[in-house]
């Protein structure tokens, strides 16, 4: 009697464990979409394809929004990503919202404006 009144509920949270495990899943995957479009960006003035790099990283194209902003003066680039995370785990997911995760990266700048080339800048490399 106790297993039949106890096993709805265990089988419950176990969803919502799985659930909760595929958005934590999907914001490490925002976070590396996030590095990789910076770093893009930071090496070349041309914006990434933002479909590209969701294909790379299993993400649907369609629920990403990326956001690549224009150098600073301090000579940073700043890229923000945000992907809405469908929550289609069975029972569980009907009962909540869809979840968005987001992710900022900031880079410095390797090129420069004045290089009609595109070529990295020349010079001295700083190590940390």
């Amino acid at each position: 009697m106790e297993l039949a009144l106890v096993l709805p509920v265990v089988v419950v949270l176990m969803l919502v464990v799985v659930q909760v495990g595929n958005v934590v899943y999907h914001r490490v995957l925002v976070v590396h979409v996030a590095r990789e479009v910076v770093r893009a960006a930071s090496v070349s003035p041309l914006a990434p394809d933002a479909a590209t790099v969701a294909a790379r990283h299993g993400l649907d194209a369609s629920r990403l929004e990326v956001d690549v902003g224009v150098p600073d003066p301090s000579g940073f680039v700043r890229a923000g990503v945000s992907y809405g995370v469908p929550t289609d785990v069975a029972v569980v997911g009907s009962l909540l919202p869809d979840v968005t995760v987001s992710a900022e990266a900031h880079m410095s700048v390797e090129w420069t404006r004045r290089e009609s080339s595109l070529k990295p800048r020349r010079g001295r490399r700083r190590r940390w």
